[in-house]
């Protein structure tokens, strides 16, 4: 069962701007503004001027005792126009790049536009990453809070309907999706226990969802992005390894693609395989002809698949 908690949070000092949402700042009073995405990605300014979706950024409040105003941010993206409340399907994004600093949100701009233009209200976090400040605990920290800010959110944009919220990511950013579904089964001593925000489901692509077997098979950036292998550091992959959290009342479809070789697909199978063997709504879709990177590249053939699979579970989710 989804929970949401208010947690009376507040941003710090942002600027107000606002990328013509039209609830933006809400009717109930509430303490959320728009962050000045000014120094944004160039990408982000040409959504907002040029597509036919609305975006903003916020800041969301760290938990770490420092925070980073160019790494944590998310972005919401809603198609435009009068939205009725609690009319939009929430997806939250989580992009990937091997839990590095290389590759952030910026890459899913165009992901997340697509998702708005099919009646979506799309929230695309960013975090601190290996290289730029995370690593463990920072990034998985980052990634709790980005989400316990959605009720926030949801009170200043009431367009949105986060009551079966979908969480999505790609590669680490999949395993970060998933783990962020389970943290209501965390005990109170781990990182990202006790949420404020529960989605109600959650769609893999190609993420590491069997992370021993990753570095079983020579996956050093997980080893990189926990701070030692299963060996050394077993409570952390007990703690955020998929395969090792499956919540049999989250369903959950695992996409990977038939020609990655970064993530195997063997990687989500096993994950399925044990979360049906667990009595979980789990799937496999195997993407026939998709790479690593081309399963969330929108100029393949690949992605109308992923798109309309993500699409349909949000809409079916806010339907039922």
């Amino acid at each position: 069962m989804r929970r949401i908690r208010r947690a009376g949070i507040r941003l710090l000092v942002v600027g107000a701007v606002c990328a013509g949402l039209a609830s933006c700042g809400g009717s109930g009073g509430s303490t959320v503004r728009p962050a000045d995405a000014g120094g944004a990605a160039g990408d982000f300014a040409k959504v907002v001027a040029s597509s036919n979706v609305d975006a903003v950024r916020y800041l969301y409040p760290t938990t770490t005792g420092s925070r980073d105003d160019k790494q944590n941010w998310a972005d919401l993206f809603l198609p435009k126009g009068e939205l009725p409340d609690q009319s939009v399907p929430l997806v939250i994004l989580v992009h990937g790049g091997a839990w590095q600093a290389q590759i952030g949100a910026d890459s899913f701009v165009t992901f997340a536009r697509r998702l708005a233009e099919r009646g979506l209200a799309v929230l695309n976090i960013e975090y601190r990453r290996v290289g730029s400040g995370g690593g463990w605990p920072t990034t998985f920290k980052d990634v709790a809070a980005a989400l316990d800010f959605v009720p926030e959110i949801e009170e200043a944009v009431p367009a949105i309907d986060a009551r079966h919220a979908v969480v999505v990511g790609h590669s680490a950013g999949g395993q970060l999706a998933m783990w962020a579904g389970t943290r209501d089964r965390l005990h109170a001593n781990e990182v990202g226990a006790d949420p404020k925000f529960d989605p109600s489901s959650a769609i893999s692509l190609a993420g590491p969802l069997d992370m021993r077997q990753a570095v079983v098979m020579g996956d050093d950036r997980i080893v990189g992005a926990l701070g030692g292998t299963p060996q050394q550091v077993p409570d952390r992959y007990a703690s955020v390894d998929p395969i090792q959290n499956i919540d049999r009342s989250m369903p959950v479809i695992a996409m990977a693609g038939s020609r990655d070789t970064v993530v195997p697909p063997v990687l989500s199978q096993n994950y399925v395989k044990a979360a049906t063997a667990a009595g979980d709504d789990a799937r496999f879709v195997l993407v026939a002809g998709a790479d690593h990177p081309s399963i969330v590249d929108p100029s393949a053939p690949t992605f109308q698949l992923v798109l309309e699979t993500i699409s349909r579970s949000a809409h079916d989710a806010a339907r039922r």
